[in-house]
């Protein structure tokens, strides 16, 4: 039986050799730096280094949490990915069944690509245009709001504006791009369906509530449970190039202000405190999206 299965392993050795490299990054980039965690217990300082700097218990997480920047950071932070979740989350459902329901299919090809284009866009480039465009002095915005008689507004500098301006880029930006995993889903659907609903008199809308959209909802569910352990990363490369000494109040994030206080006031234990703390919040709402969803719908990743 053994002999049996050393032979049977010899077939897959190319592979296993294959796999080798993977295995390695994963293990060079994701699990040795984990060693670098012992920080968020330590008094961190170049001097010393990671291995000689003295043990202080849990005092950092004592320090952050007493913070009043923190909590305003993870009041921000939660507020802008709820409001991504209102609205690109469905958004994205949405032009993916409009998308579907296109018969022309050049012309369907013209729409897709033209909405996955914004995806591949830098995040500096496109902040830089929606800059220049909402530009006090000289905007198009501002510009046309001259020639309507209504006085010029700061909106990269406002924090009233802030979060619509984040809602608004990230749905040009993202909602294309992730209509592509709801349109494959569509795509396995049984076309029969469709022939059996059209003989029983269902129109166009009848077929996408009661065919499309339930075919989905797997895809939804599983996209939905990735979404959620991101409750606390809204994204720091779009809110980076956002953000500025006048709106900072709402625009201030996590992420932002773990780099502020890492890279800027060299508080490297503290900042390592944090992350550790956001990891293991994002695993518990990883774990509990997913039981969650298995129980409504028995839909997984595990």
């Amino acid at each position: 039986m053994n002999r049996l299965w050393i032979l049977k392993q010899k077939g897959f050795l190319p592979l296993y050799i294959i796999l080798l490299p993977g295995i390695a990054l994963v293990v060079l980039f994701n699990y040795i730096p984990m060693l670098g965690l012992q920080m968020a217990f330590r008094d961190y300082n170049f001097t010393d280094g990671i291995w000689r700097s003295p043990w202080i218990g849990l005092q950092n997480f004592k320090e952050f949490t007493a913070s009043h920047d923190f909590w305003k950071a993870t009041g921000n932070t939660l507020l802008l990915t709820f409001l991504r979740l209102l609205f690109v989350f469905p958004t994205t459902i949405v032009i993916a069944l409009l998308i579907n329901e296109i018969r022309a299919a050049r012309f369907k090809r013209v729409i897709q690509s033209l909405s996955y284009l914004p995806h591949f866009v830098s995040w500096i480039v496109v902040i830089g245009f929606l800059d220049a465009f909402l530009s006090i002095d000289g905007g198009g915005a501002n510009s046309l709001l001259h020639s309507l008689g209504v006085e010029p507004i700061a909106f990269m500098g406002s924090e009233t504006w802030f979060r619509p301006i984040f809602i608004v880029s990230s749905m040009w930006k993202e909602v294309g791009w992730g209509t592509i995993l709801y349109l494959a889903a569509i795509s396995g659907i049984n076309p029969v369906l469709y022939e059996a609903a059209v003989m029983d008199g269902a129109g166009r809308f009848a077929q996408m509530r009661y065919i499309t959209l339930p075919g989905i909802v797997p895809i939804i569910s599983i996209v939905l449970i990735l979404t959620v352990p991101g409750l606390l990363s809204v994204g720091i490369d779009q809110i980076y190039a956002m953000i500025n000494p006048a709106n900072m109040g709402v625009a201030e994030v996590i992420d932002t202000y773990v780099l502020r206080l890492g890279i800027g006031q060299a508080q490297y234990s503290q900042t390592t405190a944090i992350g550790l703390v956001m990891s293991v919040i994002s695993t518990v709402l990883l774990i509990f999206s997913n039981m969650i969803s298995k129980r409504i719908g028995g839909d997984s990743l595990w």
